[in-house]
């Protein structure tokens, strides 16, 4: 078991390392600079010193070569430090941690639905005995995946905001503004969800042992429940670290439609602005995220299976 645990937290530190490391390069190699950008959103037209944005790369250490600003930007952000905003000037911590609750509040919500809902059409569809009603249910997941995330956006508005006023349009106004948000982003989520539980349960119920608990009088709802649902959760497990991945990109579209601050609206931005420091710092903690939601997935595997070390021990 501490193998195992240990294989699996290098793999999440490289993981970090790498994503880090491309960010940075991909950053490095855009053509335009931040500082230039900055002057000419805060000037008025008129005359800019050389000199001064000079100062201003050597402040941000723009004008050092690319290993420098790379092995210099590693070690602030091992330290907690991800740098200054150049646009703002603010600590990029801070502009996350303003923006980061806002968002957490969304997803959550988000990834609530999305499992209630993916898991009650995922059961619906293979405990029915209707070949009608399961193809039916069944078409829902891949039409839910398929549409685009800003445009439900879009016809939510339309119709629950602004032909219905029954939920807020735009802004962080509490509850009632999360609701629409949340459900842009949680159908997409629900779909695939649904689409993975559907194809695993409808494989657990073609397994013998359905077959058994069947033939020893158990009803279909208890098959279900016990043993179809039970053996189909494991494989889906593995979607959280997609989900969670998921709804960080798919903040910046849905906070954008509905005008939320919060991590999608800094992300959009800070790329508009080409603020390097803020884009690395955002893709820093977007990817430790993932890691760290992938990384308890990991390590939850063996508690449901413990087959899994064992089989680690064996090799």
């Amino acid at each position: 078991m501490t193998r195992y645990v240990l294989h699996r937290v290098v793999g999440a530190a490289a993981v970090l390392l790498a994503a880090f490391t491309a960010a940075f390069a991909v950053l490095y190699l855009l053509p335009s600079d931040p500082v230039s950008i900055m002057l000419d959103q805060s000037s008025t037209g008129g005359y800019v010193d050389p000199a001064q944005v000079d100062a201003l790369r050597a402040r941000y250490g723009l004008d050092q070569g690319p290993l420098q600003q790379y092995l210099g930007a590693l070690g602030r952000t091992l330290r907690g430090d991800l740098g200054t905003s150049v646009a703002s000037g603010a600590p990029v911590a801070g502009l996350i941690a303003a923006a980061l609750p806002e968002t957490a509040r969304l997803a959550a919500l988000a990834l609530g639905l999305a499992v209630a809902g993916g898991g009650a059409l995922a059961t619906a569809a293979t405990w029915t005995r209707s070949t009608r009603l399961r193809g039916f249910l069944l078409a829902l997941p891949p039409l839910g995946v398929a549409v685009p995330t800003f445009w439900v956006g879009l016809v939510l508005l339309q119709v629950l905001s602004f032909r219905y006023p029954l939920f807020p349009a735009v802004g962080n106004r509490g509850v009632a503004s999360l609701v629409l948000p949340a459900v842009t982003l949680a159908i997409p989520l629900g779909a695939t969800v649904a689409q993975v539980l559907a194809h695993g349960m409808g494989a657990a119920w073609r397994a013998p042992y359905v077959e058994t608990a069947l033939a020893k009088g158990a009803t279909r709802t208890r098959v279900q429940l016990h043993h179809v649902t039970r053996n189909a959760v494991l494989p889906a497990l593995t979607l959280l670290g997609v989900l969670v991945g998921n709804v960080l990109a798919g903040s910046v579209v849905v906070e954008t439609v509905f005008s939320r601050q919060g991590f999608g609206r800094l992300v959009q931005s800070a790329v508009t602005t080409q603020d390097i420091p803020v884009v690395l710092g955002l893709v820093v903690v977007a990817a430790a995220v993932f890691v760290v939601v992938n990384l308890l997935v990991d390590l939850a595997y063996p508690l449901l299976d413990p087959r899994l070390t064992r089989g680690r021990a064996a090799a």
